[in-house]
């Protein structure tokens, strides 16, 4: 009876090697799950990358926009100031010729 192995040996044996078949799937389904998650998560970052430079882009065309807008309401200041000077020069020069008799 050497090297024959027991009925019960087999069955022992068997036994064995299905547990660790189920430890084996069960740890493979674990991994098959956490393969999906990482997969899901890369997605979402990927969109949020894209999502982050449209808004990046967006934000640098508003800061254009807005600059335009300060820019424009300076220049508007600056004119009314400058047209106010012009009128208190006109005012000081015709005093001056009025004074003078030049009129």
């Amino acid at each position: 009876m050497d090297g024959y192995v027991t009925r019960l040996e087999y069955e022992e044996h068997n036994k064995r090697m299905e547990d660790e078949h189920k430890r084996i799937n069960a740890r493979l389904k674990d991994l098959e799950e956490e393969s999906e998650a990482n997969n899901k998560l890369l997605v979402s970052i990927e969109k949020m990358a894209i999502n982050m430079e449209n808004m990046q882009k967006e934000q640098t065309s508003q800061g254009k926009r807005l600059e335009i807008l300060e820019n424009r309401d300076g220049e508007m200041w600056r004119k009314v100031i400058g047209d106010i000077v012009k009128v208190i020069i006109s005012i000081v020069v015709g005093f001056v010729f009025a004074k003078i008799g030049i009129v």
